[in-house]
């Protein structure tokens, strides 16, 4: 079992019967929607999940979760991976220009679970640029602002077809270098002042639990 299977199917340990399910999306999500398709399944549970994004959608519709949404129901808990974890349990997320969606399920969650890999905890949030979702209209004037902050930003291109990343929602992704974070908290709001921006990848004191794999084992660690 590799470190991101043992976090994702540690987190489905972690789901009660009855439960509301925040699906988050990436490559650790993907077994943690695979583990509680099993659960569902073999223990009779009833539990449905929100999908973050086409990709969770379809995982756990092939997992044959049961799929609601947030106009039906409030979110019991939510699931989700993180490209950085910071000592205060902070996040960039948004490698898979998911960040929009989850961000709404992962803060609606009345608790909030994130499963790493321990390649994923950082000293300090910046190691990776911070994505944002970004009406195309705007993109110009978001790139010049950012600039003039005095981060490197460029828009996402895409790997399998010519052109940028377009989100779930028909937006573009700007990744913005800002170097390591001082305040992640202060900069998450800011970003989101930026008009165009639809959301940024960085989560502030939102996170309950992250559940780490590792080659000593599953570590959980909960806020100080």
């Amino acid at each position: 079992m590799n470190l991101k299977q043992m976090a994702g199917y540690e987190a489905a340990l972690e789901i009660k019967n009855g439960q509301i399910v925040g699906l988050g999306t990436g490559s650790t999500t993907h077994y943690f929607i695979e583990k509680l398709g099993i659960r569902i399944k073999e223990e009779e549970l009833d539990i449905m999940g929100i999908p973050t994004s086409y990709q969770s959608f379809f995982l756990a519709r092939d997992s044959h979760i049961p799929i609601t949404t947030l106009d039906e129901h409030d979110v019991d808990i939510a699931v989700d991976g993180a490209d950085e974890v910071d000592p205060d349990l902070n996040l960039i997320k948004g490698g898979g220009a998911a960040h929009t969606l989850e961000k709404i399920v992962d803060y609606a969650a009345d608790k909030f679970l994130v499963i790493v890999d321990d390649s994923k905890m950082v000293t300090k949030l910046g190691q990776t640029p911070v994505p944002l979702e970004v009406i195309p209209s705007s993109s110009r004037m978001v790139l010049n602002i950012l600039k003039e902050s005095g981060a490197s930003p460029q828009i996402r291109m895409a790997q399998m077809k010519d052109g940028p990343v377009v989100t779930d929602h028909g937006n573009f992704v700007i990744d913005a270098d800002f170097g390591l974070l001082e305040d992640a908290s202060k900069l998450e709001k800011e970003l989101n002042s930026i008009p165009g921006v639809v959301e940024n990848g960085i989560f502030s004191n939102v996170v309950d639990m992250v559940i780490v794999g590792s080659d000593e084992g599953v570590k959980k660690i909960r806020p100080v």
